[in-house]
């Protein structure tokens, strides 16, 4: 059996015991998290969350996009959430990435330049605080009071709290 057929007989095991039977879309703690797309950021464990708990976002460096700040309006205005944790990370692959450079490599290799930038940065903590003006500054999510940025240090495991000034 090959992992891929391993994940989805796994998958089917999880759906039979329905265990998200009774929840709501609306997460029950009221919280919704940005985090970055990497392996290694388990948040759910990482906060001591259940199913049901709180939305998760993710994406490439846990950045708030236009596509994030949709999200999270959703998540807000229609699904109760009031809380913002947005999370990276050392060690990010987006570290000290250029976007011009990545967009010149994919318009050289497929003849097309990208409408999205990749978001590449030279510090996580600035990244962080960048994000969270971000949500507070969105004329889309009316609940600000309540956001906390993060970098999550892989090799200590710490949770370092970023002050947003």
């Amino acid at each position: 059996m090959s992992r891929l057929e391993e994940m989805i007989a796994t998958a089917r095991l999880h759906a039979a015991g329905n265990r998200v039977a009774g929840l709501t879309a609306a997460p029950a703690l009221h919280l919704a998290f940005v985090a970055c797309m990497d392996s290694r950021i388990d948040v759910f464990t990482m906060f001591g969350l259940s199913t049901g708990d709180a939305h998760v976002l993710r994406n490439a460096g846990g950045i708030v996009t236009d596509d994030m700040i949709r999200s999270l309006a959703i998540s807000q205005r229609m699904l109760g959430t009031r809380q913002i944790i947005i999370i990276q990370h050392t060690g990010c692959g987006l570290l000290h990435v250029s976007d011009d450079d990545f967009a010149d490599s994919l318009e050289r290799e497929t003849g097309e330049r990208p409408r999205w930038k990749a978001g590449g940065f030279e510090d996580v903590e600035d990244n962080v605080r960048r994000s969270m003006a971000a949500v507070r500054t969105s004329p889309f999510i009316p609940y600000t009071g309540e956001v906390f940025g993060f970098v999550y240090d892989l090799d200590t495991p710490r949770l370092v709290e970023v002050d947003p000034e």
